[in-house]
């Protein structure tokens, strides 16, 4: 059996969420962030799933503990930041046995390197009993998503941006993935979000709901600031064979003035449950609709994630599935 990663709406054994704990990266907005996060973690436990929410220190649980509920278990761990889909083990089927993949993490380009962020992903995944593999090359777990079936999807702004993996070209970067994650075909998009602080991390723009089937957002208002970026994905998609499915997109979301790259499609796929970040748009109730038409064997619900925004991600961004045995 070839290296297989299983894509996300496979059986899932149970959920990991990082819980913000740093202020500095959510000025003015650490509690509802922390707020909002654990209503995402205690909708997926109530959901029927096993969700291991991941704590920083002793202060950081406690008020973690108040949050959540009894459901939810608690791991105390050294991480920086909450965003465990790019830090976190990206977990593939080989021979039957499931195996974690942690690639070299460099802080999304060197722009936010924090302690203990380079070993979250190999340590949560050891504690899980699992065998880790590491890769030198630079990489994010939202800077990809896949079908399942050794399809992938990128961006040429995060994984050729030369902040990552300079002494590699496209050739180098479809073999490593093909190597470490049995990818057999990278489908390149452009560009991500505007102000997207990842460098455009394909799980803002372009996530795949099905077999060779992919959900890219279409502007809403004259104003929305992505709108030749959705165009641009959308093209890209089709012409390379893929069904595209379009959804709303927030339109122009704003804090302080400045575009926020507010996004219905980090929506988070669990075994029973779809959550969806909605961001006091008057598109939220359009977004969050056309996403549970995607997903009829699953609840849908759309849950505040305006503050998770704040600190630079979303719901999807804040967590890493542990698939279930092959």
């Amino acid at each position: 059996m070839a290296v297989a990663m299983p894509p996300e709406w496979a059986r899932q054994d149970w959920l990991w969420i990082g819980f913000p704990h740093l202020a500095e990266e959510w000025p003015g907005f650490l509690e509802p962030a922390q707020e909002q996060v654990a209503a995402f973690a205690n909708a997926v436990a109530d959901s029927g799933q096993e969700v291991r929410l991941v704590v920083r220190d002793e202060a950081n649980e406690a008020r973690a503990r108040a949050l959540a509920s009894a459901r939810v278990t608690l791991e105390r761990r050294t991480y920086g930041d909450i965003w465990l889909r790019d830090t976190g083990p990206l977990v593939v089927h080989d021979n039957g046995e499931r195996r974690a993949v942690r690639f070299a993490f460099n802080g999304w380009g060197g722009k936010y390197e924090m302690p203990g962020d380079e070993a979250i992903g190999e340590e949560i995944a050891r504690a899980a009993g699992l065998a880790v593999v590491r890769s030198p090359m630079i990489l994010e777990g939202g800077a990809i998503d896949t079908d399942g079936t050794g399809l992938c999807v990128t961006t040429e702004q995060c994984l050729l941006n030369p902040n990552r993996n300079p002494a590699m070209d496209r050739e180098a970067i479809e073999a490593e993935l093909a190597a470490r994650l049995g990818f057999a075909r990278v489908v390149w998009l452009g560009e991500g979000l505007v102000n997207d602080h990842t460098d455009g991390h394909v799980d803002n723009l372009a996530r795949f709901v099905g077999a060779n089937r992919l959900v890219v957002p279409e502007a809403t208002g004259r104003d929305d600031p992505n709108a030749a970026i959705y165009e641009d994905a959308a093209r890209r998609a089709r012409e390379a064979g893929i069904e595209v499915v379009r959804i709303p997109s927030p339109g122009l979301t704003l804090r302080e003035r400045m575009v926020e790259p507010a996004s219905y499609v980090n929506f988070a796929i669990t075994s029973h449950l779809v959550v969806v970040p909605s961001f006091g748009s008057p598109h939220d109730e359009d977004g969050v609709s056309a996403i549970a038409a995607l997903f009829p064997d699953r609840e849908t619900i759309g849950l505040p994630a305006d503050a998770v925004l704040a600190g630079g991600g979303g719901f999807h961004c804040a967590s890493q599935q542990m698939p279930a045995a092959a």
